[in-house]
């Protein structure tokens, strides 16, 4: 499929994303796909999937975990939002449901559908942001099997790469018990978004 998408001009391939109905039979909200992008992003997020309020709201990172990811990026809603400067593109674009202990995983169908294609449209990313144990599991197929290892050499990616934690207040004590997150590689990360957004 990733094949026939090469072809599409960049509008339509976006326009068919968000049209995008694969799983449609499964999402307990049916299908909204959530994503945020322009062929001249420079930073690109990648997240899980969206929650309740990002599917009822239609806009990523709309809620606490965004906030507090903001806060780690040292950027406002304003930059945050501007498609020019940030794509958004999580492992699942539509909200999964929720299971016992928070929302569940992305839906496995999406990755393999669209991503290639979406990521092969990026050419100036010169920074992605890795939110979580299923974008690293993605995007750094070489790393370490826990987050909390990929995390803790954030420095082997940089500075095209930073592997972070979810940013979600369930994270609270990962961010008490690693105090250094904030302490060292928050700070290196400011600087690094504030580079690349001052090249424009």
């Amino acid at each position: 499929m990733t094949d026939q998408l090469a072809d599409l001009p960049f509008r339509e391939l976006v326009r068919r994303v968000r049209a995008c109905t694969i799983c449609a039979d499964v999402l307990p909200c049916g299908p909204r796909p959530v994503v945020q992008l322009s062929e001249s992003s420079r930073i690109l997020v990648v997240g899980q999937a969206p929650g309740r309020r990002v599917h009822d709201t239609g806009l990523p990172f709309n809620d606490p975990s965004g906030d507090r990811l903001r806060d780690w990026m040292g950027v406002t809603r304003d930059t945050f939002y501007d498609e020019q400067k940030l794509a958004i593109l999580p492992m699942g674009f539509c909200y999964p449901g929720t299971g016992k202990s928070g929302d569940l995983p992305p839906r496995p169908e999406c990755a393999p559908a669209w991503r290639q294609a979406l990521l092969d449209r990026l050419p100036d990313i010169s920074l992605t942001l890795v939110i979580g144990r299923y974008a690293h599991a993605w995007h750094l197929p070489d790393g370490e099997a826990s987050v909390t290892g990929n995390v803790k050499n954030w420095e082997r990616y940089w500075p095209d790469v930073v592997p972070m934690p979810h940013p979600s207040p369930r994270n609270n004590v990962w961010l008490r018990r690693n105090p250094w997150f904030e302490e060292v590689t928050v700070p290196a990360l400011r600087a690094r978004v504030a580079s690349i957004l001052a090249e424009r």
